[in-house]
């Protein structure tokens, strides 16, 4: 009997080129489902990976990258109800802790991962969506617990992450701030925040502006780096800091001073290890339930790119020159 192929983008070592080749089609375990993948979003991780700057993301080479997918559920694993053949479905699907990632035509994923497109979303909405989206909602609701009338600091608020963090935290009714330069000040406005110039402005200047000087309730980092120092800066009494890039040496003193909390996001932890998938496709839902509602939208690079050019989108993102998330299209 043939054994059963399938196209995929194979990355063989460290910042080499993609390799389009055929490969073993997956099987559905028990508790998953085979999903025919439509697209593959490109995040600034998997660039990281390919070039062999991501240890944390625990993925060895060769492999097939790709965290993000949306895609068509094809066949079904023992014990899987939640889904049926033909359901559009969307989710952190692999990529990272040795499983196969998104960049291929089919992937077996765990079903606890998954929820089903939102109405009227197309393919390559979707798979713009689940690891910004989910470290979005861990940092700000999980963590954070924003709520309606707080004042919310984003920093990097037109970015990836930044970008669906602004509009999570506008959905709980949250005052939103977001930081960025001049010429992201119309998308950050046209998402609801208020821009603040992270270049020309000091953090006391902006605290005083938009908070009376008592500091913001909740700070979500998503640069890194000087601006969790900045965060812990910005943060007021009992405030809470969240960042998804807390490494480094930080000093904390600004932020106990205030009586405030820190917590870090690392949103690939269930993906690598199996535990708090559930609460993925919770996550996942949660987004459907904000598209559904009009609540969320990703911003999309309109650059389009297939299997072949898959290294013209990573190169893309690496570059920072996106404009918005960039989504390879698998046929």
């Amino acid at each position: 009997m043939t054994k059963s192929v399938m196209q995929a983008a194979l990355l063989e070592a460290a910042n080499a080129p993609f390799r389009i080749t055929e490969i073993a089609r997956p099987t559905p375990g028990p508790g998953e489902v085979l999903v025919r993948i439509k697209a593959s979003g490109v995040n600034p991780l998997d660039t990281k990976i390919r070039a062999g700057a991501a240890p944390h993301a625990r993925q060895p080479l060769p492999a097939v990258l790709g965290i993000d997918l949306a895609g068509t559920v094809e066949a079904l694993g023992e014990g899987v109800s939640d889904f049926v053949p033909g359901d559009d479905v969307y989710g952190m699907a692999g990529g990272v802790g040795g499983h196969q990632g998104t960049l291929a035509q089919y992937a077996a994923v765990d079903a606890r991962l998954l929820a089903r497109l939102p109405k009227g979303f197309t393919m390559r909405e979707a798979a713009a969506l689940p690891l910004v989206f989910t470290t979005a909602w861990e940092g700000l609701v999980d963590r954070a617990r924003v709520s309606d009338g707080q004042k919310v600091l984003i920093h990097g608020g037109a970015g990836g992450v930044g970008h669906v963090a602004v509009q999570i935290a506008k959905a709980f009714g949250a005052d939103v701030c977001a930081t960025g330069n001049a010429d992201q000040f119309e998308t950050i406005r046209r998402l609801g925040a208020v821009p603040i110039d992270y270049r020309n402005t000091i953090v006391d200047e902006y605290v005083r502006e938009h908070t009376g000087a008592n500091g913001f309730d909740i700070v979500f980092d998503t640069v890194g780096g000087a601006n969790l120092d900045k965060s812990f800066e910005a943060i007021g009494r009992f405030g809470h800091v969240v960042s998804a890039l807390g490494w480094g040496t930080h000093a904390l003193a600004p932020l106990s001073f205030k009586a405030g909390t820190y917590s870090g996001v690392f949103t690939l932890l269930p993906v690598q290890t199996g535990e708090g998938r559930e609460h993925h496709g919770e996550i996942m839902r949660e987004a459907t339930r904000l598209a559904e509602s009009g609540l969320l939208q990703p911003m999309i690079d309109q650059r389009l790119f297939d299997l072949d050019s898959v290294g013209e989108a990573h190169d893309l993102v690496a570059s920072g020159r996106a404009h918005g998330k960039v989504v390879v299209e698998v046929a």
